[in-house]
């Protein structure tokens, strides 16, 4: 079995009081579990930029199909520059839980998360159980919350005569 590796890394300075209080705001505002989530999203952004500088004098198409790429999971970008200016909060807006609590199926993040996490949001027909899942574009207006479906009364009475 491979051993997994951490997918972030710490701040070099952890008891710098300017970065605490903005991850406090952003813990807040994106409903997010701990400052973890937003150092796996540092993360992610680091690794975009990496991966746009290597192809700065690379040629057009492999520009193009990393720009696709950004596209699908739902970032604005036409240029290098703009991969280079993207932040983890544009990264933080592509997750179920913030787009779940921005259309409105959840009053605030932390109850979107908590309806992600009790399997009661479908994401294009199929139960999604990660609050920090990126959603794609062409997925996004296919969020609903799942709906319940009841058994006749009848039915329940037939399942318990059959069982005895």
């Amino acid at each position: 079995m491979k051993r997994r590796h951490k997918i972030y890394s710490r701040p070099k300075r952890p008891f710098d009081k300017a970065r605490i209080e903005e991850e406090v705001v952003i813990v807040k505002e994106y409903g997010l579990k701990n400052k973890r989530e937003i150092w796996k999203a540092e993360a992610k952004i680091r690794s975009m930029r990496q991966k746009a500088k290597k192809l700065i004098t690379a040629s057009a198409e492999e520009q193009e199909a990393l720009f696709a790429r950004l596209k699908k999971i739902g970032m604005n970008v036409n240029t290098i520059a703009d991969i280079l200016g993207l932040d983890k909060t544009d990264y933080l807006n592509r997750r179920l839980q913030t787009i779940v609590a921005v259309k409105g199926l959840a009053t605030t993040p932390k109850t979107a998360r908590q309806m992600i996490t009790h399997k009661k949001i479908l994401v294009n027909g199929n139960v999604v159980d990660t609050p920090s899942y990126i959603v794609p574009v062409e997925f996004e207006s296919t969020i609903e919350i799942k709906q319940k479906t009841k058994k006749p009364v009848s039915e329940k009475k037939e399942e318990t005569v059959e069982q005895e």
